[in-house]
């Protein structure tokens, strides 16, 4: 988001708490997620895919909506919702025609014929699946595949480009200018991970029953579409639901949801565009790592790195939260002062929380129920091996498919390995003599100092996407 949307966002979320009575903020809530899509969307090379990708998100969104709540006929409240993201889609797609007005989306919407073929097909498929067409358990896994796919198709540079070239073939661009990076579906990570909890969870039989307004208001809400965090659906209804009845009152209250919103939003602010992008400008990248040669410098853009990408990352978390207080929504934390902390297990309990949160709920645990209760029984060093670098792994592969994010990934499973090693070790170490003081107050200091410089380390990988050039780096950094 740039300060000009925050600041829209800002003012929408104050004005909607105060102007619009209850059942209105609802649905006032539920256009602007609809709307802020294409207008988060940035433009991309591909004719019209600017404003197809936010379109397929909110169709995407509807069929997940039909699939995971459990059949029964639609509720007024459903068809009006329904009814109401159909005309959001047909009205950004009419701007084209709007002169000078045109237009929401970056560049121009495709002819409206098509717009109308795939909201009638997109409804029509909706509308089967409601009737029970089509069995659901069938329906649940095959949504589950199609978004990792798309996913997969997204992160992966090979795959990327190909799907370019596909693309400009069909819509008679030149092929030689096509690039991965055409395929900038914005907030899709966040999305697709929203979408797959309230799949599995309906598969598992735990997902609430849920209005479609409220559904599509969890998955695209304007504030946490773009960085997150990734809340759970059962949470954020029940938070939704109270704020559209509260009562505001524009007092100042260091308690006062609108104030600390206010103030969650400045921080934020503070720390991605006037900190974390100053840094940015002598933070490690690809072309300083190519001119710098003196350990020392080195060693300054990557501590350079570590705090840039905390504060980006961190700020606009906080900008996300703080819209979300703006109208009585209390978002999850994702951070909790992490490079403070003086161990990897610490680090990732207070890092990306949501997501490492995501990963431990429907894959750490589920793998590792499945590796103890195996045919062949594999010790317990060996399981939390296999777990805890295929979690990290993964979660390196979620950023993208490459050989650098997975080795970051691995990195990191593999210092949780040896902190989870050496707390098992301690545990089994007898010793009746007392520990210093002086012990007492080094061991936490050196604690930190090797959990903060693991972690830095390990954005060489994740910042530099060429393996030799990373692979040069560590060497430079340590004189070799």
């Amino acid at each position: 988001m740039t300060l000009i949307q925050i600041l829209v966002f800002a003012g929408f979320g104050i004005g909607s708490i105060i102007l619009l009575p209850g059942s209105w903020r609802r649905w006032g809530w539920f256009l602007a997620s609809l709307f802020a899509l294409y207008w988060l969307q940035p433009g991309t090379p591909i004719r019209n895919l600017d404003f197809w990708f936010p379109s397929v998100s909110i169709l995407l969104t509807l069929l997940c909506w039909a699939t995971s709540q459990k059949s029964e006929p639609l509720t007024k409240r459903s068809w009006q919702g329904l009814l109401l993201a159909s005309a959001s889609i047909a009205a950004v797609g009419l701007t084209r025609y709007l002169e000078p007005l045109c237009c929401l989306t970056p560049t121009r919407p495709p002819p409206f014929w098509q717009i109308g073929l795939f909201l009638v097909i997109g409804l029509t498929i909706i509308l089967l699946i409601r009737q029970q067409v089509i069995r659901r358990s069938w329906l649940l896994d095959s949504l589950s595949l199609l978004l990792i796919i798309f996913f997969i198709l997204l992160k992966s540079p090979v795959l990327g480009q190909a799907v370019s070239e596909a693309l400009r073939s069909q819509s008679g661009q030149p092929l030689g200018l096509a690039s991965a990076f055409d395929l900038r579906w914005l907030g899709f990570s966040y999305l697709a991970f929203r979408l797959l909890h309230t799949l599995r969870d309906a598969r598992a039989g735990r997902l609430p029953a849920m209005e479609l307004d409220e559904y599509l208001t969890y998955a695209l809400f304007w504030s946490t579409y773009t960085a997150g965090p990734i809340d759970r659906l059962a949470r954020f209804s029940a938070d939704l639901r109270q704020a559209v009845n509260q009562k505001v009152s524009l007092v100042f209250d260091p308690h006062n949801p609108i104030w600390l919103g206010i103030w969650r939003i400045l921080w934020g602010i503070f720390k991605k565009f006037a900190l974390a992008d100053t840094l940015a400008l002598i933070a490690l990248n690809e072309t300083n790592a190519s001119q710098i040669t003196s350990p020392g410098w080195m060693w300054l853009i990557l501590f350079a790195y570590s705090f840039r990408i905390y504060l980006d990352f961190s700020g606009y978390t906080d900008i996300a939260i703080g819209l979300g207080s703006l109208i009585g929504l209390k978002l999850p934390e994702n951070f909790d002062r992490p490079y403070l902390k003086t161990n990897m297990t610490s680090f990732w309990n207070s890092w990306h929380i949501t997501l490492a949160q995501w990963f431990r709920a429907y894959f750490f645990n589920s793998l590792t129920r499945t590796l103890r209760g195996g045919f062949i029984a594999l010790p317990s060093w060996t399981i939390i091996w296999i777990v805890q670098v295929s979690t990290m792994g993964l979660i390196g592969l979620w950023h993208g498919i490459t050989w650098n994010f997975l080795i970051w990934g691995v990195w990191h499973g593999i210092g949780l390995f040896i902190h989870n090693r050496w707390l098992d070790w301690q545990r089994t170490r007898v010793t009746e003599a007392p520990i210093s003081s002086w012990r007492q107050k080094v061991s936490p200091t050196f604690s930190w100092f090797l959990t903060f410089n693991f972690v830095t380390l390990g954005w060489v990988w994740f910042a530099l996407p060429d393996f030799s050039q990373a692979l040069t780096v560590f060497r430079q950094l340590f004189g070799i």
